[in-house]
């Protein structure tokens, strides 16, 4: 019996038994307030089936609050969104399509698809996880249980993504580890030495010393993806100490993630400022700010610029990875969500811009030391040509070729190319222009681990700045790898209520031994296929889905209604017609255009060629173009499998499967008074909460009649101790007996 039950003595005076349920009810006079708090009014469910769920969850919920972990602060909480949105992406892919596609120009295209896309869905994200208190699996079976598999795609997707997102957290390790060099151990080409002469490694000779140090010595890449090479052990090494990071700091769940946030998300802010602040007093620096921001207006009307910016969105807040449900989940149920996604979203935006502007001021700084370099190699050609094929005439006579600025070799090319128009082109002169070389675009890997080491091995201190920048890198990208670990565990653990700790240990060893295919000597080219088809084209159809399922299934209407009870006010009708038109249909466009884009471009990857010391493309041999397919569609499939298994009912739609009671779409109601065994020996059956087919129901013969399908709570009619379901859609309940009254 439960505890709070009491023992009730009730007389029954079989002469005042009416055929309606009411009155039975009626009659009933010491246990009519505990059917009162159970809410098991049977007499009109229909009309207060609603009533009937929140009010009997009421105490379920509180309990519930008590016991999931919370945020220690608002500030904690805010840290970890924060440090989750804000990754690896800001500061090497965001600078890239700035440069790419229209300079300052492209940040229009950008904050309006972040206003209309970006805070719509986030804010979405985060209030069905803090309205709903459960990870993306829970969320969305509560929601729709035929769109259940929304939440294990999303794990399955952030599973992916966290393979190989450690790989690039492992790599920014080794060079940590290698930045306590003076000078920096990617400073210069290194030399071979035989019997006879010492020279320059000619692979490093035909492509620059960093660039050579990323492929050759961190990498030791191969030349295509079929040649596996083997394990590299230095980088086998740091994915172990990245994976062992992530553990330690996942295994208390929020408790002990969220402390980390403090340095993880604050860390790199310094590093970027500081940075920012040492790019202004450097040469050339201004000449790359500069660039960023010339708007080039003809690009904005282009529909790529803008598929792009839409993707840049999509991908910077993180939105479908489970993560933001995940964070939002720990909240409290009066937190002002939307506050929240606003704020996020801009500190977002503002971080890719203040991160755009130290690689540019960096970049510019680069591109003025080639350039130098680049009139100093030319300079010595036409000293070489003078008096052969240039006429000494043509040099003007205030320049000394001891020391020719970029402004004087312009001016000598110039007067050269116009006099010998026809012959110029084979003196084989480079024209020396530092647009060209701050419009050689740079992103990802080749950004962070090839253009910006080199830029740094021209810093005064530079083992110190090298330190500070991949001690950035490691931090951005644990942050998101927290938010992406935490889409993965929170739902499972509130699903299948397994231990954190294990569950944390286990995933992390799994991960690892995965993880494994990724340091191998062609490792790299597995994390670019795994980076352009393992998140994107399921993430878009996962969250189109998120907003079809709350817009259109669960309704736009009770969703507000939802948000006025949970906020404590109605938000902005903007957010309606977003959520309920304007945002699916972008997305749909969105993914239409990535689809047709797969298809016009056939796979491929960059390929380093050991001979030619250059990137080459290569297509995917027929086993690359079948892994490809099948990170698409195992990401994806959980959608399909869940769907048909509800619609068949093998798995109870109502139940939410697998799903613990608390999301099902009825709550359990414990009933609060009992009578005593001894006082009705006949019903005993019913206090061992037999089902209706086994126990003789005390309705009339006529109650079925009456009140059309039989509610779940019917066993608990006579006011005994037990405990019922109150489901919304019950058909399927056997007939009961008729009654002996």
């Amino acid at each position: 019996m439960p505890k709070n039950s009491k023992t009730v003595k009730r007389e029954i005076d079989d002469d005042e038994v009416t055929e309606s349920v009411k009155d039975l009810l009626s009659n009933e006079d010491n246990c009519e307030d505990s059917f009162k708090k159970s809410s098991l009014m049977v007499g009109d469910v229909p009309q207060n089936k609603e009533r009937d769920v929140e009010e009997g969850s009421e105490e379920e919920e509180e309990e519930e609050e008590e016991e999931r972990p919370a945020w220690s602060s608002k500030l904690q909480y805010i840290l970890a969104q924060v440090g989750f949105s804000v990754g690896l992406g800001n500061v090497w892919r965001f600078p890239y399509l700035c440069q790419k596609n229209g300079g300052g120009a492209y940040l229009v295209p950008y904050l309006i698809l972040l206003v209309v896309i970006g805070i719509p869905l986030f804010f979405l994200e985060l209030a069905v996880g803090q309205r709903i208190r459960r990870g993306s699996i829970g969320v969305w079976n509560y929601i729709s249980p035929r769109l259940g598999g929304i939440g294990f795609a999303s794990c399955l997707v952030c599973f992916f993504v966290a393979l190989y997102y450690n790989v690039i957290i492992g790599w920014s390790l080794f060079y940590f580890s290698q930045s306590f060099q003076q000078p920096l151990p990617w400073h210069e080409c290194p030399l071979v030495k035989n019997k006879t002469n010492t020279y320059v490694e000619p692979e490093c000779e035909k492509s620059s010393a960093t660039t050579y140090y990323w492929y050759r010595v961190a990498l030791d890449i191969s030349d295509s993806i079929s040649e596996s090479g083997g394990l590299n052990w230095r980088m086998t090494l740091c994915l172990l100490a990245a994976w062992t990071m992530v553990c330690l700091a996942m295994m208390k769940g929020i408790q002990s993630s969220g402390k980390v946030m403090y340095f993880s998300s604050l860390f790199p802010y310094v590093v970027l400022i500081c940075f920012l602040a040492r790019a202004f007093l450097l040469k050339g620096s201004v000449d790359g700010i500069i660039h960023m921001f010339t708007p080039k207006l003809e690009i904005m009307l282009e529909p790529k610029v803008w598929r792009e910016a839409a993707t840049q969105v999509f991908f910077a807040l993180g939105l479908g990875f489970g993560g933001v449900i995940a964070f939002s989940s720990y909240n409290k149920r009066d937190n002002n969500c939307h506050f929240d996604a606003v704020l996020v979203s801009f500190i977002n935006f503002f971080t890719s811009v203040l991160a755009t502007l130290v690689v540019f001021a960096v970049l510019g700084f680069k591109a003025n030391i080639m350039n130098v370099k680049c009139v100093e190699m030319n300079t010595k050609k036409i000293v070489g040509f003078l008096g052969k094929e240039i006429n000494p005439s043509l040099i003007p006579h205030h320049i000394n070729f001891s020391n020719v600025s970029p402004e004087d070799y312009q001016q000598m090319t110039n007067i050269i190319r116009g006099v010998m128009e026809n012959d110029y082109p084979r003196l084989g002169l480079d024209s020396c222009d530092i647009k060209e070389e701050l419009n050689k675009a740079v992103q990802g890997t080749g950004l962070a681990f090839i253009a910006f080491t080199e830029a740094m091995t021209h810093f005064p201190a530079s083992p110190f700045w090298s330190v500070m920048f991949f001690l950035m890198l490691v931090n951005l990208g644990l942050g998101s790898m927290f938010g992406t670990i935490q889409g993965i565990l929170t739902p499972i653990v509130d699903t299948f209520k397994v231990r954190k700790e294990y569950l944390t240990v286990g995933c992390c060893v799994l991960a690892f031994c995965i993880g494994l295919l990724f340091v191998q000597r062609s490792g790299n080219y597995f994390v670019a296929m795994f980076d352009d088809y393992s998140a994107t084209l399921p993430l878009l159809i996962v969250v189109l889905l998120e907003n079809i399922a709350v817009a259109w299934v669960y309704g736009t209407d009770k969703f507000f209604e939802d948000l006025k009870d949970m906020l404590g006010f109605t938000p902005y009708r903007f957010y309606y017609y977003m959520w309920k038109f304007i945002t699916p249909v972008l997305l749909l466009g969105l993914l239409v255009a990535s689809i047709i884009q797969l298809g016009l471009s056939p796979p491929s990857y960059s390929a380093w060629n050991q001979q030619l010391a250059q990137e080459q493309s290569l297509s995917y041999p027929p086993w690359g173009l079948a892994v490809c397919i099948s990170l698409v569609v195992i990401a994806i499939l959980p959608v399909p499998v869940v769907f048909i298994l509800r619609w068949l009912n093998i798995i109870d739609e109502n139940t939410g499967g697998l799903s613990t009671v608390s999301y099902k779409k009825g709550r359990i109601i414990k009933d609060t008074a009992c009578r005593s065994r001894e006082d009705d020996e006949d019903d005993a059956s019913l206090l061992n909460a037999k089902t209706p087919s086994e126990a003789p129901s005390p309705m009339p013969a006529n109650y079925r009649k009456q009140s059309g399908a039989a509610s779940g709570a019917d066993i608990m009619l006579n006011g005994s101790c037990s405990t019922g379901y109150v489901m919304p859609n019950i058909t399927d309940i056997p007939d009961m007996p008729e009654s002996d009254l």
